[in-house]
């Protein structure tokens, strides 16, 4: 390999960085490889770290060199992507990838009607933030390569990113990544589709085309790494022109599993501020949930940017549980237990759902084609309706299982 610098760095350093590295790599005509190594945990991972170092460099045939790391407490996933970065951007030309071995607990799939309550929203450059985060029990996290990566560490998160998917144990989570803004963000795929996304976010999405634009290359992509699994989308809409081509975009593709609103870029496009009160934008949050229910995919509300005010936030679920949203992004884990309680059905919503369910079953054990709840008709939407208010009742524990052997 040619390089056309002789020094490159990737990383972070300092007092307050944890759970991350740092790594200067200067190339050398002779010497061979020098390694200057000072870690916070060098007594119970130093020797280990220094070896894959060692192993990384022979990958990627640096034979001359003075590689400087400074550990403070990265993991490997961590490690090999800073590296991987600081030789990419000695040599930009270079496809080599060092892909550690994936993670069986995250071979799972997902299902385009998954529900999805919550979405973890975490930067895509801060590794520190990934690893406990399914311990919260969201429903999705998303890891971002857009709004909250700098430009000049984009290549770096979408290294960290393809890293953390491999390794780092979602529990069980739906594994979202939002990618850069079309068309930027098609060079995102490469990173993630290889490896086991469940559902890519597409931000400030105005047009179906853009749609096909996504699915043409995430096909390509699939076919190439031998890829079966289903791959779901979900278009952000941020802007005036997408609310009134929201239901355009739901329909573009059988892979979109829901439409999310992105209030901060909406209300700044029609020239207004953000209230938690909301009446500027509750025209755009209508048009996305009629066209999300239209196109029979599920409506995502946006996230709530104040981490402190939880008596706000369960207002706010409120209110969009009461427009027809089925989901809230979450910028904090400590919003995911007020998402999660607030958006449960209350106790008389669960008592008519089950009467709904059972007059169900009860008339198609008849034969009836007619299903009736005293004196109104019951239709197949409000039968499943009645069916996902019941499953949210037993996912939050407001029900037993097997609450039919109980009546």
């Amino acid at each position: 390999m040619i390089s056309n610098f002789n020094k490159s760095t990737a990383g972070k350093r300092g007092d307050s960085v944890r759970s991350d590295c740092y790594f200067e790599i200067e190339l050398k005509n002779s010497g061979g490889i020098k390694l200057n190594f000072k870690s916070k945990v060098d007594t119970m991972y130093g020797e280990s770290t220094k070896q894959m170092i060692l192993d990384m460099c022979k990958f990627f045939e640096l034979k001359n060199a003075v590689v400087l790391c400074e550990d403070f407490g990265a993991l490997p996933f961590v490690i090999a992507a800073r590296f991987e970065l600081a030789v990419k951007r000695l040599f930009p030309e270079t496809e080599k990838e060092y892909l550690l071995p994936f993670n069986k607990k995250n071979l799972y799939t997902t299902k385009k009607d998954q529900l999805r309550r919550s979405r973890l929203y975490l930067p895509g450059n801060e590794p520190k933030f990934f690893v406990n985060a399914g311990l919260h029990s969201p429903d999705g996290i998303i890891l971002d390569l857009e709004d909250s990566v700098a430009p000049a560490e984009k290549d770096a998160a979408q290294l960290i990113v393809r890293n953390a998917l491999r390794s780092v144990d979602f529990y069980g989570s739906e594994r979202m990544v939002r990618i850069n803004q079309l068309p930027k963000g098609l060079d995102d795929l490469k990173f993630i589709v290889p490896n086991n996304v469940n559902v890519i976010l597409i931000p400030k999405c105005e047009s179906a085309e853009q749609i096909y634009l996504l699915e043409k290359e995430v096909e390509k992509l699939k076919q190439q790494n031998k890829i079966r699994n289903s791959i779901f989308f979900m278009p952000i809409i941020e802007s005036a022109l997408g609310v009134i081509k929201s239901f355009e975009i739901a329909t573009a593709s059988q892979n979109i599993c829901a439409l999310a609103i992105g209030l901060e870029d909406y209300t700044a496009d029609i020239g207004t501020q953000r209230t938690n009160e909301g009446r500027e934008s509750l025209f755009a949050r209508q048009m996305l949930i009629n066209a999300a229910k239209a196109a029979n995919i599920q409506a995502i509300d946006t996230v709530f940017s104040d981490i402190a005010d939880m008596d706000a936030l369960r207002q706010s679920v409120i209110e969009a549980k009461s427009l027809g949203f089925e989901g809230k992004g979450c910028i904090h884990p400590r919003q995911i237990k007020i998402v999660h309680e607030t958006f449960a059905p209350t106790l008389d919503e669960i008592e008519r759902a089950k009467k709904i369910v059972l007059a169900f079953e009860e008339a198609q054990q008849k034969g009836l084609g007619v299903v009736s709840l005293g004196s109104k008709m019951i239709d197949a939407p409000v039968v499943k309706r009645a069916i996902n208010t019941i499953d949210l009742a037993i996912i939050n524990n407001l029900l037993n299982k097997n609450w039919k052997e109980e009546k």
